[in-house]
């Protein structure tokens, strides 16, 4: 059986999901298997994943949409290896990724993950120094230690310095942890991580920069917003910390969330609903609140038009 499980989840990307695929083929450690799990893609992804020969790539077609943390279930599902990896289909690994990390695993045995930063790269493979320092630095990895991390749960909760596709995990921990949650759209990395955290699991961070992360056009606007805060409100409505100090920061999260999706809701006409999320979260900004809760006010057709005046004045 082979070391290492390499999951790729793909929806839709055959333009991006070869590059992330030559990522994996090009480690320079080769004891690995690669399993692509399609969430019924309708772009063609299943007539290039048959060009592959390579008898280490494993391909899982769901023939219908079953949403994307189901669809990585399935790829962890299918992994046979001792250690486990899983990174996006518009994301690539650089080539000592396997080799520096397993390698940490393989020397301390008490170790069940090892989580390295990461490049940001754009939508022509081309890497941004600037952007990667100043990602390195908004979420905390600029100042985590080599090593051991002794307070995992303020560095996975409070400053998420751990990006899930730039991690290898132990297959067995994740197994224990029951990896990501069946059902959930967005936020399961993180939800993961907190779950690893409070379980006592030991994680090790890697300063070094062995995971390209893309930014594109896609991972923007309205309509992924709206998904996205919908997921992270239920993420964090899943905890309740015994640290008085972790919690306060959960809850102010939990009500910029609430907000934000109130207002993003009432923008798009759902204005009862948004109602009731801003005025949960009007004690993270009660300007916004009340701004979001006028503009309520205005007729759908031309709300979309306040709403974007409103952004182009605060920008």
């Amino acid at each position: 059986m082979p070391k290492v499980s390499i999951c790729i989840p793909t929806f839709n990307r055959i333009d991006l999901l070869p590059v992330a695929i030559e990522s994996v083929l090009k480690q320079t450690y080769q004891d690995f298997e690669l399993i692509v799990c399609d969430d019924g893609s309708s772009d063609g992804t299943a007539d290039l994943m048959s060009k592959y020969q390579d008898n280490r790539i494993k391909y899982i077609r769901h023939q219908q949409n079953i949403g994307k943390s189901n669809n990585m279930r399935s790829g962890f599902d299918a992994a046979t290896g001792d250690y486990f990896i899983k990174f996006d289909d518009d994301d690539r690994l650089t080539p000592d990724f396997i080799a520096e990390t397993a390698a940490i695993l393989e020397q301390d045995s008490t170790i069940d993950f090892v989580g390295t930063d990461h490049w940001i790269i754009d939508i022509n493979n081309q890497r941004d120094e600037a952007q990667t320092m100043e990602n390195s630095r908004i979420w905390g990895r600029k100042d985590l230690a080599s090593g051991v991390v002794n307070n995992l749960l303020e560095a996975v909760f409070v400053n998420q310095s751990f990006q899930i596709g730039a991690t290898l995990f132990r297959r067995q921990t994740v197994v224990e942890v029951g990896f990501m949650q069946p059902n959930w759209q967005n936020c399961e990395d993180n939800d993961l991580f907190v779950r690893l955290a409070l379980a006592g699991k030991k994680g090790y961070y890697l300063p070094k920069l062995l995971m390209e992360y893309r930014v594109h056009a896609e991972q923007q606007g309205i309509d992924r917003a709206i998904p996205y805060l919908t997921g992270k409100q239920q993420y964090l409505q899943s905890y309740k910390f015994d640290s008085q100090k972790l919690e306060n920061i959960r809850l102010k999260r939990l009500q910029e969330t609430q907000l934000l999706l109130g207002l993003r809701l009432i923008e798009t006409g759902e204005t009862d609903k948004g109602r009731e999320l801003v005025r949960k979260g009007k004690s993270f900004s009660t300007a916004k609140a009340w701004t979001g809760l006028g503009l309520s006010l205005l007729p759908l057709s031309v709300r979309g038009r306040a709403f974007d005046a409103l952004r182009k004045v605060k920008g």
